[in-house]
């Protein structure tokens, strides 16, 4: 899997600079690329079917990447009950004294608004210092749930999101856009929830 677009939708005081900032977005992005379907071939190929693919299956070589890295699985910060609850997030690093969230959106672009709603939370109740939000392109897209969110229709809001860095001393929240490597009809779909949309 490859990723096509970064987004700093927050940067604000010195950790969007810090080596332990810089450290986790370099495990992300490795654990990113480690992404591969079918499972084992080391190349993420999609069959083109026009929402014919799940998304879940998709996250987890990322997180078992970054569980290997060190990163706790769907771990919670202690200071985060009144904002993120248990669930909400898919892996969480403490790095000298900073919590790092993790979480690859695979709902609807409703999820995804409600995803990054609580994640600027958590920095502006300093619950988390940094946060990652990984969504498909654009391209990637059409061939996954109908509905589900992707950057092209997050792209307007996040001035609106963009504006919480007022809010915060030292802060970063940065989104990665993936895509596919590869097309192939030969390759198997991806399997798909049983619950609303993923089986559309």
């Amino acid at each position: 899997m490859k990723i096509v677009e970064v987004q700093d939708v927050i940067s604000a005081g010195a950790f969007p600079r810090s080596p332990t900032w810089k450290r986790a977005c370099a495990e992300v992005e490795d654990a990113i690329g480690c992404v591969d379907w079918p499972l084992g071939s080391g190349t993420f190929s999609i069959n083109p079917k026009r929402h014919g693919n799940g998304v879940k299956p998709i996250k987890r070589p990322c997180t078992g990447r970054l569980e290997q890295l060190g990163w706790r699985v769907e771990a919670f910060p202690p200071l985060a009950s009144n904002v993120l609850r248990p669930g909400d997030l898919d892996a969480l690093v403490v790095r000298d004294g900073h919590y790092i969230a993790f979480e690859w959106e695979t709902g609807n672009i409703s999820s995804s608004h409600r995803a990054l709603n609580k994640l600027v939370l958590g920095l502006i109740h300093r619950a988390v210092t940094g946060c990652f939000l990984v969504v498909p392109s654009r391209a990637l897209y059409p061939y996954l749930t109908d509905r589900i969110g992707n950057m092209g229709e997050l792209k307007p809001y996040l001035p609106l999101w963009n504006a919480a860095s007022e809010k915060v001393k030292d802060a970063a929240l940065r989104i990665y856009a993936v895509e596919h490597d590869l097309t192939d009809e030969k390759v198997a779909t991806i399997p798909k929830g049983t619950d609303g949309r993923a089986l559309r």
